[in-house]
């Protein structure tokens, strides 16, 4: 890896393509940066791992947006595009205690390991239809149509989403994935038609409740409170938003690094072939590491000034924790820059740390760990159909994820 000798430039396309020379410079030489971000907030970047871990659960940096410094015009260049214009800003993204905890305890009901267990033959189901639609044909683009359409019809199974509407919600998601990292307006337009739908869906099963996701949060309560229609509305708009493209990146990330080193692919193969866990459970977690789906950690915002990594934070200042940063930091990881799909010392923040641990996580991990398994299984011999220099990775902010990803196999 080629370090730069001075200041890199931030986020412009050749950083997304690979930002971590960028970020072993600035943990070498700025690990708490302030910067300016594309749209012009001032942000601190945090990039080293013990820094990182003390950021993620410090209770001074609030995640309620409304703790930033700027003005109504700067609030709303944080968060997701569109949220606060479409009143779902109640989600366990951008609140606190007590009100995160109340709503993460109703939640979180839906992501217990025997829930999640019980969903393991449905995504097994979706995972084998996908593959049968192209497996004929000998390419794909593994993106477009196996990590994007997996992990939409999982999380519309999950929340209650009829089939027949769920090719509707494909559409949107497609459009905000399209415009992530380009003009927010794409991006607000389809959370605008996603807020409407599920105001519709949630009047609709008030007077038919189901086993999904959405009847569990109408029936919930947490000492006689009852969620209110705006907070059921904006914690199924988070876990749409957060459970597909953080799935999306795992899977493709993951291939792609497989793809990128045949010697540790090879292993996992061989160790899927003889029908070995132990090497996919480690192997995932390493993947997560090693290029995660979530580069920066969702924005947090210092309630009090306070020290992070020696640099003074001002009040109301915003401060993004760079995970994958964090996970390539040489003083906690052993050759951070090298696949290794049987580490074991692997305590990575590749779906963070403290109260705002990644409540989806138990899930995202079945769908990939299923879907990496059974492509292994099932096109033993896939390579990747392009020059790696020509793959283009979406530009925003918080998400890493390629565009595409261009691979073919033996047709069968």
């Amino acid at each position: 890896m080629n370090v730069p000798n001075s200041a890199p430039e931030l986020f412009t396309w050749e950083f997304a393509s690979d930002p971590y020379p960028a970020y072993a410079w600035l943990r070498e030489h700025s690990p708490v940066h302030r910067t300016k971000l594309p749209s012009g907030v001032e942000a601190w970047l945090v990039t080293r791992y013990a820094d990182a871990r003390q950021a993620l659960a410090d209770g001074r940096l609030s995640k309620n947006p409304d703790h930033h410094a700027e003005d109504a015009q700067g609030k709303s260049r944080t968060g997701i595009p569109g949220e606060r214009s479409a009143n779902l800003m109640t989600h366990l993204l951008n609140i606190d205690p007590p009100d995160h905890t109340r709503l993460r305890r109703l939640v979180s009901k839906a992501f217990t390991p025997r829930r999640v267990a019980e969903f393991t033959p449905r995504v097994q189901e979706l995972t084998d239809d996908l593959i049968d639609r192209f497996a004929a044909r000998g390419e794909a683009d593994l993106i477009h149509e196996f990590a994007f359409p997996l992990p939409i019809h999982a999380i519309c199974d999950l929340l209650g989403v009829p089939r027949e509407d769920q090719d509707d919600f494909r559409d949107w998601a497609g459009m905000m994935i399209r415009h992530g990292g380009g003009p927010r307006g794409g991006v607000a337009r389809s959370v605008k038609k996603i807020r409407g739908y599920l105001a519709e869906l949630i009047h609709r099963k008030r007077g038919d409740l189901g086993e999904d996701l959405i009847s569990g949060l109408i029936r919930a309560s947490d000492h006689g409170e009852h969620l209110t229609e705006n907070e059921a509305a904006a914690m199924c708009f988070v876990l749409l938003f957060a459970g597909f493209e953080t799935t999306i990146n795992l899977i493709g990330n993951g291939m792609y690094a497989l793809l990128r080193n045949p010697g540790q692919r090879a292993l996992l193969q061989e160790s899927v072939e003889r029908g070995e866990t132990e090497l996919l459970d480690t192997g995932l977690e390493e993947l997560l590491r090693y290029d995660g789906p979530v580069e920066l950690a969702t924005w947090r915002f210092a309630t009090e000034p306070l020290t992070i990594g020696g640099q003074s934070i001002a009040t109301g200042d915003p401060v993004l924790v760079v995970l994958a940063a964090a996970d390539r930091d040489p003083a906690r990881f052993t050759g951070p820059d090298t696949l290794d799909l049987a580490r074991r010392d692997n305590q990575h923040l590749g779906y963070g740390h403290g109260i705002h641990y990644c409540l989806g996580a138990p899930l995202a991990r079945l769908e990939a760990r299923t879907a990496l398994e059974t492509l292994l299984r099932r096109l033993p011999d896939l390579e990747l159909a392009a020059d790696p220099a020509d793959l283009r990775w979406r530009g925003g902010l918080i998400m890493r994820g390629l565009r595409e990803l261009p691979v073919r196999f033996t047709p069968g």
